[in-house]
């Protein structure tokens, strides 16, 4: 018999997460805010919760980089099969932007100035027995250098392309779609 400790790790989570969310709220303001619940399988609640335990944000942070003609610059993520934001994981010691910074730019190759917090999502992120929480937050950056360049360590990501008109398989369209009402 295993001992199951799922429950201590998503206990610590949660705490790790209202401390990044505090933290967030205090030193960011402008920002769009969403709460979102993603179900996930057992072994994927564990990976979670190990990262939301370690920094807050079991999906890491990520970046909306535009340019002044509205067109977003996203990524493909073959792993999802979904375009999505730039952005990944949070290494030991990492700010958020820092993670966010350094993911654009395996993901993309761009060069950008940032400008703050865009969205900050509380997420309560389940495998049907236990709940945790974790954020995840996305800055806005205004693009520098117009053409991406995928350099990906991890192969997850196989494309980075302008759009005018999000594809339908963005993901979380509408939160990107909301943005950038509010931004343009």
């Amino acid at each position: 018999m295993t001992f199951d400790d799922r429950w201590f790790v998503a206990e610590k989570a949660d705490q790790q997460a209202e401390r990044a969310l505090h933290d967030l709220r205090e030193r960011h303001d402008g920002f769009l805010r969403f709460e979102r619940t993603e179900r996930v399988s057992r072994g994927r609640f564990r990976t979670l919760a190990d990262r939301s335990r370690d920094c807050g944000a079991p999906f890491g942070a990520h970046t909306i980089v535009y340019r002044d003609s509205e067109e977003l610059l996203l990524v493909r993520h073959e792993g999802v099969g979904l375009w999505v934001l730039p952005g990944g994981c949070v290494e030991h010691q990492e700010s958020y932007r820092a993670a966010a910074r350094r993911e654009l730019r395996e993901e993309a190759g761009v060069d950008v100035t940032y400008d703050g917090l865009a969205m900050l999502t509380r997420l309560t992120v389940t495998d049907g027995e236990y709940d945790m929480t974790g954020v995840l937050p996305v800055f806005a950056a205004r693009a520098e250098s117009h053409e991406p360049e995928v350099a990906d360590p991890d192969s997850e990501i196989s494309e980075a392309r302008w759009f005018e008109e999000l594809p339908p398989d963005t993901r979380d369209r509408e939160d990107l779609l909301a943005w950038r009402a509010e931004a343009f």
